[in-house]
């Protein structure tokens, strides 16, 4: 069994997510940015702003998933999976940029007083929350479906997004019920808002590194590997074994134990059988290396 192709129709259902966040994000950025400007809320203006980033790193999760579908070729002969995790990265700094540049705009607008937001702004803050939890949990349920860090990463920022909206709500409706000496309570909130945006940053920056590093990816995969390597006939067992994951496929290097006394035909024919049965059982696997050594 040769190895199966890259799975072009994974990286379509994330493009087709992405180009629907990117709509989506267009038309908030407007609705958040206009409320917060007539409203006198710097906590929507801040959450338009989250939304802006959030346009162009999902143009950036695009792209990422568009080269990570390409092929194998010559200059890449383990694919261009890597442009996959690195969008994610992407995302993730650009989260970290787009939480510094809140946090320290809200400082300055605690230190100076304003006016109190208009209570218009909390209807626009409580359809942009349901719209972007919405949005999140149709875009991870993709991300998680075809195990794509980009995709989740695209989705967890839609979940900031929801987050910041959120406590932006809170914020005004302090404000408001508090009255005068309460004008910065939606600054705080935008000021809580960029931790949460830090922290899921995070969420996204860690395991998109471990893939770039080649971390070992989740699962028993010894176990798994093991039980089908023996079940191919005259197999007595592995004795190393490397996985790491490229985009949305995985790679197997993997050392078999045979009787010693086979002849070189014989311990090729294991090897391909044991390649088989790994390609068969696990589809997301593209690829099988397998070393033959003495039990």
């Amino acid at each position: 069994m040769e190895a199966t192709p890259l799975e072009p129709h994974k990286a379509k259902r994330g493009e087709k997510t992405t180009i629907t966040g990117i709509l989506v994000n267009i038309g908030l950025v407007l609705a958040k940015g206009l409320a917060g400007w007539f409203g006198n809320s710097y906590a929507l203006l801040a959450d338009a702003m989250e939304s802006a980033t959030d346009i162009l790193t999902s143009f950036f999760v695009w792209i990422g998933l568009r080269t990570a579908a390409k092929a194998p070729d010559q200059d890449h002969p383990y694919g261009h999976g890597k442009a996959e995790p690195l969008a994610a990265i992407v995302v993730s700094m650009a989260l970290v940029g787009a939480a510094i540049l809140i946090a320290v705009q809200s400082i300055q607008h605690i230190q100076e007083p304003h006016e109190i937001p208009a209570p218009f702004t909390l209807i626009v803050l409580a359809g942009v929350v349901i719209v972007k939890e919405i949005l999140f949990r149709r875009v991870a349920k993709i991300g998680n479906e075809v195990d794509s860090n980009a995709i989740k990463a695209d989705a967890w920022h839609h979940r900031s997004d929801a987050i910041t909206s959120l406590t932006a709500f809170v914020g005004i409706s302090i404000a408001l019920i508090g009255g005068p000496g309460y004008e910065s309570a939606d600054d705080w909130a935008a000021l809580l808002a960029s931790g949460f945006i830090v922290y899921n940053a995070y969420t996204i920056f860690r395991p998109s590194f471990g893939e770039i590093m080649d971390e070992v990816p989740a699962g028993d995969w010894q176990q798994e590997l093991k039980t089908l390597a023996m079940s191919v006939p005259q197999v007595k067992g592995i004795d190393k074994f490397r996985v790491r994951k490229t985009g949305f496929e995985f790679y197997v290097d993997l050392h078999v134990l045979v009787p010693g006394q086979l002849t070189v035909t014989e311990g090729h024919a294991i090897a391909h059988a044991v390649k088989d049965a790994i390609l068969e059982a696990k589809p997301s696997v593209y690829d099988v290396l397998v070393h033959i050594e003495p039990a």
